[in-house]
């Protein structure tokens, strides 16, 4: 019987691993979604896969033969407990996507992504790069962050897109 199992690439080799298991013949899942990336001060928004280094495959591993997943360009190597895949639960893949637009990119709601206390940088405006504290989301699509700004905390309402996890 067919189940999921998940698949460990080489560093940004996911869409590569994609190509080369399609190729193989082995059903593949690369969950995705949109990451907003900041270079030379301009913010764009890429696809990126939602588990970096991580897809999923499907396979029956009493028809396939599945340890040349291992050998596959872009594979480092197929997640196993002891000698055999480790296998996943179906609802976990259905799940994901469940909550894929029609363009295949799960849909996360930014305002979820952080706890109260949290630290964040904000990437747009007059305090771009500026650190602050995650404090709460609102209900009108837009996230609360308390900034420090010349001895006092300030309180910023801002769309969740203009602010990021802090390192």
């Amino acid at each position: 019987m067919s189940a999921w199992y998940a698949v460990h690439t080489h560093p940004q080799s996911e869409d590569k691993a994609v190509r080369n298991l399609i190729n193989q013949g082995f059903e593949v899942y690369l969950p995705k979604f949109l990451k907003r990336r900041r270079h030379a001060r301009k913010t764009e928004l890429i696809k990126a896969p939602l588990f970096p280094r991580y897809l999923f495959v499907k396979i029956d591993i009493n028809l396939h033969r599945w340890p040349s997943i291992n050998s596959t360009h872009g594979v480092q190597y197929l997640v196993c407990a002891g000698s055999n895949p480790s296998a996943i639960q179906s609802e976990i893949i259905e799940e994901f996507q469940r909550h894929e637009n029609k363009n295949g990119i799960i849909i996360i709601d930014p305002r979820e992504r952080y706890k109260k206390g949290d630290p964040v940088r904000l990437l747009d405006g007059p305090f771009a790069d500026v650190i602050g504290m995650f404090d709460s989301a609102t209900d009108d699509q837009r996230v609360m962050i308390l900034l420090d700004l010349m001895g006092r905390r300030v309180r910023v309402k801002l769309k969740p897109e203009f602010v990021e996890a802090a390192a």
